[in-house]
Parts: structure tokens; C-alpha cells; sequence
């Protein structure tokens, strides 16, 4: 749920649970203040029930009036009458031509301020004021042909005073429910929300103090539940950054290293011969020959390292351009295993090529560096090699999406633990590190930059004694115009 419906959510219940509550607390109220339950009209207001008695007998004596006027000059009538209206804290006053002729003992105890005719007959008139009185007037014509007029005049002292304790509460009430209700509301909303925020601040500190392990788990659905899920997307991403650089930092240290020990090998080497020289110990055209010879080779590995230095560097840092071209990796393939046919390197080793494919396989790729591939895959077949009867087989498999290359020799093969670093930049599974059969370390490496920077994937396959297979996939294009005789 967003933080804009929830706050719409809270401003609603703000608005009607209040109302709820206040209606339930001012029914008890009213209940407590003016609930009877007395005679045959259980659970009504006594004050209305006490009312509709009062009404329905001030009517029977105004029909009285009406139909047998003479009963107003008749004294007992008009004391059991007035003793039944003063039950009901009501009296009456019986005026004739103006004058007085019966006044109710009630009304006389009520010390009224000013005489019945200056009354106002509104049943409403200060109710709520000063004024406690109701007062109804009715006039009567008497058979005499002389005029007359009833005042009823009803105490509401009772029930105004109940009100003067009822409407306090209620409003205090009113209040209470407001401001609990309100506070209640505004400390789960704003939980809502600072607790959350409370949790992001707790975890920026740790952030702050290094401490990338700390998780953000808001478990929320709303906007800070996608601000805490992009601090702990933040805390990860920081974290493998930090990681890569460390590891950065780690396999610079390792390069340095590397670097220098593969250099520092050759530069012996021609140290040592030219100290040989020098000190006479060629002292022969012969031997003086063979030390150049060996300086000259030292020189061309010394040279050849750096110059796969300086590709798998621009390779790593993405700085060498592919020239991606449409290519019959079938055609490709074919030509470059008659080319290594007459390679001096490959005397004595028996060279294959198998395709799945009679029809051109066209990929994207860059043809230069796709040789590079090759050479360096096979070269480090040809440096392993220890069988007596030598093999190589280049085997392309194509399916719809794409062409998979598959070097396989028959060397002694490497370990599963090996094989997951043998593209390692300076791994050589022999841990002896001889440059003589173990090349740059370097040869691998660069397969593998070249290969995923054409889109593709690369991955070894080797048992023990058994020899070692590279697999290496490029992604099919549409078919392209190819000469199968070329």
C-alpha cells in the first residue's frame, strides 16, 4: 500500500471513527441521563414518556373545555385535575373576563417572575436559557356568553437540569474521543513511518562505518519499502564492488608477481651468458655461437611475453576494437587445418577435422582474432602433448542459434580442480611454471577475453590421461555467400 493511500486511509478513519465512538458515548449518555424503562413504554426517554402523558392530558382537558366549558367553574373538577397535571409537573391558571378564578397551588410554589398573560406560550421560548417554564394557552367561551382562557404551565426543571450535566460530558466527551482516537492514529501512522526510517538510518551508519554485510529488509510495499529495497540494492552492489576491487588489488599484486618472475626467467638466462662471454668461458667460436643462439631465444620468449602482455591487458581493459564480420566458421576451420598440415610444429602429430554440417555455418566474428583463438589453443595442446602417438581433432558442431568449436587432444589431461582455473590469467596446472612447456600463462586467458567479447562462451572438458577438450561457442547469423572450393 502507498504512503498516499495510507495517509488517506488515516485522514478517513481520523474522521469516522470519531463520529462512531462519539455516537456510542453520547447513546450511553442518554441512556445513563434519560432512560426510564418505566411503565408500558419500556426503554423510552422518561422525559418523552413523561411528555406524551403530559400532552395526552392537557388535550382531554381542552376537550373538556371545548365540549363542557361549565366544568371550568367547578371546583372539585378543577382539583382532580390539577393533582393529576401536578404528577406530571404541570399546573394551570383558569382566567374568566380577564380575572383570575382559579389558580393551581403548583404554579403558585413555581415564583414566576412575571404574570401568566405577559408569558410567552412558545414551546420552545428559553429553553435553554434562563426560562425552565413550557406554557400553553387555550381559550373557552362559556355558556354565560362570558370569555375565558386556561393557561398549563410545565416545569422542565428536572430535565434541564439532567442537561446541564448531560451536554458538559458530552462535550468532554467529544473531545476525548477526538484527541484519542487522533493521537492513536498519528503514533501507528507515523510508526509507520519512522520506525522504517529508524531501520535505514541504523543501516546507513553501518554503511558508513564499512560494515556492507548489514541487509535491508523493510519487507514493505510502499515507497520507503522501494527506497529500502534501492539502499540494500546499494549495499550489494558496494559490496561487490569492494569485493572486485580487493580482488582487483589481489590479482594486480599476483600480475606483478607473475610478470616479474616470467621476466626475471629469460633475463637470467641472458645474464648468464653474457657473464659467460665475458669471463671467457666461450671461448670458442663454437660455444660463443651457441650462448648468442641462447641470448637470441631468451630475447624472442622475453619479447612474445610481452607482447601477450600487452594483448590480454588491452583485451582486459577493453581497448582492443573487434572487426566483426560475417564467416563460414566451416570454411574457416577447413582452411586453417590445411594450413597447420604443413606446420613444422605439427610433424608427427595426427590432425582431424569433423563437422556436423555439409552447408555453410555463418557467424559474426573477427577473423584475425579468431586465429589468435586457435593458435593459442592448440599451441597449448602441442606444449602437453606426451603420448607417443599425438592427436589433435577440430570438430565443429552447428545447430539454430549456434556453431560450437571443439579442440580435443589426447595429453595427459588435467584435474576437475584445474579446470576450473586453467583460463585464469598466469595459471599453468604444471606448478613447476616452466616457461619451456608452460608458455606465458597467459594463452588461455586471452582465449577466453576474445571469445566472450564476440558474444560467445568457452569452457574445458578434460579427464586424467585422457587429454584435454576446449569448447568455444559463436551465435549464427543469417546464411552468407560462401565458396565451398575456396
Amino acid at each position: 500500500m502507498s504512503i498516499k493511500m495510507r495517509l488517506l486511509l488515516s485522514y478517513i478513519a481520523m474522521t469516522f471513527i470519531p463520529i462512531v465512538l462519539f455516537a456510542l458515548i453520547a447513546t450511553a449518555l442518554f441512556s445513563a441521563f434519560y432512560m426510564a424503562g418505566t411503565g408500558g413504554r419500556k426503554g423510552m426517554p422518561a422525559f418523552w414518556e413523561e411528555s406524551a402523558q403530559r400532552r395526552d392530558l392537557i388535550a382531554g382537558v381542552k376537550f373538556m373545555a371545548q365540549t363542557e366549558p361549565e366544568h371550568f367553574m367547578d371546583r372539585d373538577f378543577l382539583k382532580k385535575t390539577d393533582e393529576q397535571l401536578n404528577r406530571l409537573q404541570t399546573g394551570f391558571v383558569v382566567l374568566k373576563n380577564n380575572r383570575v378564578s382559579f389558580t393551581s397551588p403548583f404554579v403558585e410554589n413555581l415564583e414566576l417572575k412575571q404574570p401568566i398573560q405577559d408569558m410567552q406560550t412558545s414551546w420552545t421560548q428559553n429553553r435553554w436559557g434562563k426560562g425552565r417554564f413550557s406554557v400553553e394557552k387555550y381559550n373557552i367561551d362559556f355558556s354565560d356568553g362570558t370569555s375565558g382562557t386556561v393557561y398549563f404551565v410545565s416545569d422542565l426543571k428536572s430535565f434541564f437540569a439532567e442537561a446541564r450535566k448531560f451536554f458538559p460530558l458530552l462535550f468532554l466527551s467529544l473531545l476525548l474521543v477526538i484527541g484519542l482516537t487522533n493521537g492513536f492514529l498519528t503514533y501507528l501512522v507515523s510508526r509507520s513511518f519512522i520506525q522504517p526510517l529508524y531501520l535505514l538510518k541504523k543501516a546507513a551508519n553501518h554503511f558508513k562505518e564499512g560494515n556492507l554485510d548489514h541487509e535491508v529488509k523493510l519487507k514493505r510495499k510502499d515507497e520507503i519499502g522501494e527506497l529500502g529495497a534501492a539502499f540494500e540494492e546499494m549495499r550489494a552492489r558496494l559490496h561487490e564492488s569492494i569485493h572486485l576491487q580487493l580482488q582487483y588489488e589481489e590479482n594486480r599484486k599476483e600480475l606483478i608477481s607473475n610478470i616479474s618472475h616470467d621476466l626475471k626467467t629469460p633475463i637470467t638466462g641472458i645474464k648468464a651468458c653474457v657473464q659467460g662471454i665475458q669471463e671467457g668461458i666461450a671461448d670458442t667460436a663454437a660455444k660463443q655461437d651457441k650462448y648468442m643462439k641462447m641470448i637470441a631465444k631468451k630475447a624472442e620468449d622475453m619479447d612474445a611475453l610481452i607482447d601477450e602482455l600487452m594483448l590480454y591487458s588491452k583485451l582486459d581493459l577493453n581497448r582492443l576494437p573487434f572487426h566483426m564480420e560475417p564467416l563460414d566458421i566451416r570454411l574457416f576451420l577447413r582452411d586453417y587445418v590445411k594450413e597447420l598440415h604443413i606446420d613444422p610444429r605439427m610433424k608427427g602429430i595426427k590432425l582431424m577435422f569433423s563437422t556436423s554440417s555439409d552447408n555453410p555455418v555463418p557467424v559474426m566474428a573477427d577473423r584475425e582474432k579468431l586465429s589468435r583463438v586457435m593458435v593459442n589453443i592448440i599451441g597449448n595442446s602441442l606444449k602437453y602433448m606426451d603420448k607417443q602417438e599425438k592427436e589433435i581433432l577440430v570438430e565443429l558442431i552447428a545447430d539454430h542459434e549456434k556453431a560450437t568449436v571443439h579442440i580435443q587432444d589426447n595429453g595427459p589431461g588435467v584435474d576437475s580442480e584445474a579446470q576450473q582455473h586453467i583460463f585464469d590469467r598466469f595459471y599453468r596446472a604444471d606448478p613447476s611454471r616452466n616457461t619451456e612447456t608452460g608458455g606465458s600463462g597467459l594463452g588461455l586467458a586471452i582465449v577466453k577475453q576474445i571469445i566472450e567479447g564476440q558474444g560467445g562462451k568457452v569452457w574445458a572438458e578434460s579427464q586424467l590421461g585422457e587429454g584435454t577438450g576446449i569448447y568455444f561457442t559463436l551465435m549464427r547469423v543469417k546464411t552468407i555467400e560462401t565458396n565451398s572450393d575456396h
